[in-house]
Parts: C-alpha cells; structure tokens; sequence
C-alpha cells in the first residue's frame, strides 16, 4: 500500500487549518500520526472562493497553534491568496506529516480501534480525528431543476468573478455572508443584481473607534461556551453574521444597494420554467438583521460604559431605504435575468463513517470534539465549542482540547496493557 504504515496511533482526516492545527498539537506532544488529505492542503480556500474573496475578520485572529500572524497589516483582511499561503507556509513550519490524494472510503470500528479504507489500502489507527468540516456538498433549493434550461445557475463555490457570467442581470439567492459579498462583487462590477434576501443577521465592521471584531474580542465573545449560549446547541445553526473585510472593511447594507439600483425580494419560496415566487419577509428580514446590528453595537457601548473607555460617539444604525410594494413574483426573462447563483450553503455527507456518533439529524453527536465512540473525534466545526471554533483565533484551544484527550487516552492504554501483560 504504498509507503503509508499499516497502522498509526492517530489519523487526522482532512488537511485544511483545522487538521493541521491538530497535527501542531499532536506534534507538540509527541503522538505520531499522519493526515490524510484527499486533494491538497488549503483545498477548499483554493477551489472555493471568488477572485475578489478576503477574510471577515482582522490578520490578527490569524492564529493557527504557534503560528501567528506576523505580517505588517494586522488590522487588514488577507485576500484568498494569502490565505492560501498562510495555511501552506504552517504546514511546512510543523512539519505536518501529511499525505495529500490520498481519499478515506470508509471508516469502521475495528475492536478498540479503526480501519480507514483508503485509496491507497487498509490503515489501522487507535485513534481517529475527523477534520473535514460539515460543508461537503453544495446545496440549491429543489427546484432548481425545474427552472428553465436557458437560465444559468452555479453555486456560490464556482462563483469567480462577474466576467463567467453570460450577459444579463443576475439573481443571488441567499443573503449570508457569500451571498452578499458576491452581490456585493457583481454591483460594484456594474452588473444589475436581483437578491433574495433571508434571515441572516449582520454586523457592524467599525464601532467607535475600532472594528467590531475587537471589540467583541474585549468582551469574550468568541471564548463564550456553546453551552453557555442562550440557544444553547441550536446555535450552531445560526447563519454568520454579514459584512465584509473589502478594501480595508467595511459594513454591507443591502438598504444603500437598493438605492444604488439593486432589486430586493423576501426569500424565495418556489419556481418552475422562468417564473419564481418569493415571500413577503423582506421588511421583516431587514429589520431583523438590522436589529442585531445595532444590538452589538449596545453590547459594546455598555463595555464602554461600564469600563469607563474613551471613545468616539458613534450614533446606531438607522435604515436609509424600506421597501414599498415588494414583488412576491418574477419572470426571468421578463426581467433580463439570465444568470443565478446559489449562495444556499452546503450539506453534510458523513455517509463513509460508519460508526454509532451522529445524531438524528445527521450531526456528530460530541463534547468540545470528544464524540460519543470512544477514540473518535471531530474539529473544525462552527460551534464546536465556542464562537471562536469556526475561526482561525479558535482551532488552536479546539485542537489542543482534543489532543490532550488523545494524549490522556492512550497514556491509559499503554497502563492497562501493562497491567494486562
């Protein structure tokens, strides 16, 4: 089978920043192992993300386990390239034992440890560390192949630039944060953007005197335990936040778009041939991002208050646009829209695991990674344990968490084994 061992006491899956941030830690304990990577490092950051693409949040939470940002723009927001660069040049600084092209088919229990059917043949491993996200598969609204053939449609992963797309007016579906920085990138394009707009909340970028981020930093709200959250486990759910990190940062108000010319709908509900149907949520959905928006910005202005902090006024937000008759309905050729892009998310596919660890939905049932079979573990996830989790500023205490677990766990086999012989 290659030049891969036939066993490894742990098997990191997936070499993305969060498997080789569990490869640092493992590392820094002395645990062997190796990650397996079925295309390359940084893939998705590669494949996935549109020319124009940058971080949300500052260099500075750029904080992989050892490996810091230490460029000149710590408050800037790194482009996709850089990002790219950042997860490849900490590979080669940890020296991370990983074998890209190499696919795990399936995983099983095999008595106290695993077997990974791979590619390149069987591997053993006492330990197992999934790290491959939860977005595997692109997902569209189901009709989306009832809509008329002459209508092009990508999903906001093969989105690039404005230029793929054929002339006409575009439709995005999905108000995210990739839905409205890629409706962000067409208009300032010059293209004419038809949005569908849900539920998503948004974010201030800067607040009195610093970006948001920073600020929500001070207050710990990217320490803050999944278990402590008033939703509990259903945060985890929760759309991001929208803003963006463009051209030094900015807020992203799809109000201002509708006065510069783009077309707002409330989400969509249904389609068939050229004609599609939306709800009448957009005033309830506006109002709704815009709430949260200026509730961050209470949050902070208690911080200030309370920590006596000198800083500039900054007055909340207020709308500069509401919609008056909202269309529920629209033609696409009628309207010059030969395009749409689904910025609807992704789904999981977890279907080559085969072990007892999902929930009914379809979720790893776990605690801070540790899953509920025994020697299995997830990382990288939204949430996994705090805010923090599903950012660079969070994988490192993430990983750490799970390593130390490992580290604990196979101590006591090594006792038992012992005490056994």
């Amino acid at each position: 089978m290659s030049d891969l061992y036939s066993h490894y006491p742990v098997v990191v899956i997936g070499g993305g920043q969060a498997g080789l941030a569990m490869s640092a830690q493992l590392k820094a304990r002395g645990i062997e192992h190796v990650v397996l990577e079925k295309n390359t490092i940084a893939h998705s950051w590669k494949t996935q993300r549109w020319d124009a693409f940058c971080l949300v949040t500052p260099n500075w939470q750029c904080q992989l386990p050892g490996f810091p940002y230490t460029g000149s723009d710590p408050h800037g927001f790194m482009l996709r390239d850089e990002i790219v660069s950042y997860i490849e040049d900490f590979a080669k600084h940890i020296g991370a034992p990983i074998r890209e092209g190499v696919t795990v088919t399936r995983l099983r229990q095999s008595g106290r440890g695993f077997v990974l059917e791979t590619t390149l043949g069987e591997i053993a491993a006492d330990s197992v560390v999934l790290a491959v996200s939860g977005y595997h598969i692109p997902k569209v609204l189901p009709f989306a192949d009832r809509l008329d053939a002459s209508i092009t449609q990508i999903h906001s992963s093969a989105y690039r630039n404005p230029d793929q797309l054929p002339p006409g007016e575009i439709l995005v579906v999905g108000s995210g944060q990739s839905g409205c920085q890629i409706a962000e990138d067409l208009h300032l394009a010059g293209r004419k953007v038809h949005l569908a707009v849900g539920s998503a909340p948004r974010c201030p970028r800067f607040y009195r005197g610093r970006d948001a981020v920073d600020w929500l930093d001070d207050l710990g709200q990217y320490d803050l335990p999944v278990d402590k959250h008033s939703l509990k486990e259903g945060v985890r759910k929760n759309a991001n936040h929208y803003l963006t990190g463009r051209d030094g940062g900015r807020d992203i108000d799809l109000r201002k778009f509708a006065l510069e010319g783009m077309k707002l709908y409330g989400r969509l509900k249904d389609g068939r041939g050229t004609s599609l149907q939306f709800g009448d949520d957009l005033q309830v959905n506006l109002d709704s991002a815009d709430r949260v928006y200026n509730g961050i910005c209470r949050l902070i202005d208690d911080h200030i208050a309370k920590n006596r902090i000198a800083a500039p006024l900054t007055p909340h937000y207020e709308p500069v646009w509401s919609p008056s008759a909202v269309p529920t309905e629209l033609d696409l050729v009628a309207s010059g829209v030969t395009s749409i892009i689904w910025t609807t998310g992704f789904r999981s596919d977890w279907s080559w695991i085969d072990l007892p660890m999902f929930d009914g939905t379809g979720y790893p049932t776990h605690r801070r990674g540790i899953t509920s079979v025994d020697g299995a573990y997830v990382v990288g996830l939204p949430w996994l344990y705090t805010w923090g989790s599903g950012r660079f500023v969070g994988i490192g205490r993430d990983t750490g968490f799970v390593a130390e677990h490992i580290n604990e766990r196979s101590s006591a086999s090594r006792v038992e084994t012992r005490e056994v012989a």
